[in-house]
């Protein structure tokens, strides 16, 4: 399957620096975030940092002048992370799908075949298998379940449809195998999309100050209008000897080196369980990791009744640069203690209309090869002219 079109743009190492952009300003990087010592059992410790934080009463607040938190966690020398914090209702919704994820998984293998969609590259239901880790092998170490929040049928049009199916697909979903599924999933998605929505605002809101923005071409409003944001619900399987995981940088165990693709992607903190019991991480040097504009990889830091959100390429773009992508990974525990734990996890990747017309400016430096001299292209198109490039995938 390709990670594009799940709202991540994965490419192999020697891409990564495209996207480290520009130099960092004289900010003190001290300002910006704290960094926490935490004991680490990997030889080379990172340092861990806290995500910047603003509140949902902050958030919701549309007189709040939240420049300054967008800037620390978003901004040129931001780790393209921040959470948000009190969110009313999101612990329990959280914990409701993350629950499902081990059972999802643990449906038997003709009931999962049948949540399967080849069409789409496997990303609408069920996805096992079809990822190549950065090895080239097959990652078989999480499950996916791919479904868009808002709208079981984005569009009956069947040419957009076989245009663009990871766009366009209907959703699948177990009715009869693990009814309450749809329910949690979109419960909790739609929840994470109108936290976005609201932090997409101030986004608009601090990116005006440097720039002229037309009242239609600000991140909230194409985030409004679109059709096609997709929840992704994963499972890492148990691993039985997971001090012996050597496909590739053990830093990127779990999940290769990537940026987002889309817009902004919303976040759950991980839960990790064993024999069906909540347990806590057994290995501290697990987690999400940040390279950082410096080069420096970090580890960062949420809490579980928080929701994180990440900054896409397509944002980074279209703000010209005032909001910044990161490649991050994410490492799995290790050693004896982590020997048949799992984890359960939820990204929503927030993402322009297939039909969203993006004027690019002129002076894009990420893909602009892609971009036409007029710079307009639609979210969709876009989307087809990098995977021509990158992975040759058009038939």
């Amino acid at each position: 399957m390709n990670p594009i079109l799940s709202g991540s743009l994965v490419y192999k190492t020697h891409f990564g620096t495209q996207f480290i952009l520009g130099p960092p300003s004289n900010r003190s990087a001290s300002h910006r975030i704290t960094c926490q010592k935490m004991t680490c059992s990997s030889a080379a410790v990172s340092p861990t940092l806290r995500t910047v934080t603003i509140s949902y009463s902050e958030l919701k607040d549309k007189n709040a002048d939240l420049s300054m938190k967008i800037e620390q966690g978003f901004g040129p020398n931001g780790l393209g992370i921040l959470s948000v914090t009190d969110v009313p209702g999101f612990s329990s919704l959280r914990q409701n799908l993350l629950h499902l994820a081990p059972r999802l998984a643990n449906l038997p293998e003709d009931v999962k075949k049948d949540l399967e969609d080849h069409h789409s590259r496997y990303n609408f239901g069920w996805s096992h298998g079809k990822e190549k880790l950065e090895s080239g092998n097959p990652d078989m170490l999480k499950g996916s379940f791919y479904a868009n929040p808002l709208l079981d049928v984005p569009t009956t049009e069947t040419h957009l449809i076989e245009r663009y199916p990871s766009y366009c697909g209907s959703n699948i979903w177990p009715h009869s195998a693990l009814p309450e599924l749809e329910v949690a999933f979109k419960a909790l998605g739609k929840l994470i999309v109108d936290v976005g929505l609201m932090l997409a605002y101030h986004c608009d809101q601090y990116v005006s100050k440097g720039m002229k923005m037309k009242e239609n071409e600000g991140l909230e409003q194409i985030l409004l209008h679109s059709r096609c944001h997709k929840g992704r619900l994963l499972y890492y399987f148990p691993a039985q000897q997971s001090n012996c995981i050597r496909d590739g940088d053990s830093m990127s165990s779990w999940c290769g080196w990537h940026t987002d693709h889309a817009s902004l992607t919303g976040l759950t903190c991980g839960m990790f369980t064993k024999d069906g019991t909540v347990i806590p991480c057994p290995d501290s040097a697990a987690g999400l990791y940040i390279r950082t504009r410096t080069d420096q990889i970090v580890k960062v830091v949420f809490r579980e009744d928080e929701i994180a959100y990440q900054i896409g390429e397509t944002t980074e773009i279209l703000s010209r640069s005032y909001l910044c992508a990161t490649p991050h990974c994410v490492r799995a525990p290790r050693g004896e203690e982590a020997s048949g734990i799992d984890r359960s996890t939820f990204a929503l990747f927030m993402q322009p209309d297939w039909d969203e017309k993006l004027n690019f400016p002129e002076d894009a430096h990420i893909h602009k090869e892609v971009i036409p001299s007029n710079g307009a292209l639609t979210f969709g198109e876009y989307t087809e002219r990098l995977l021509d490039k990158y992975y040759h995938l058009k038939t």
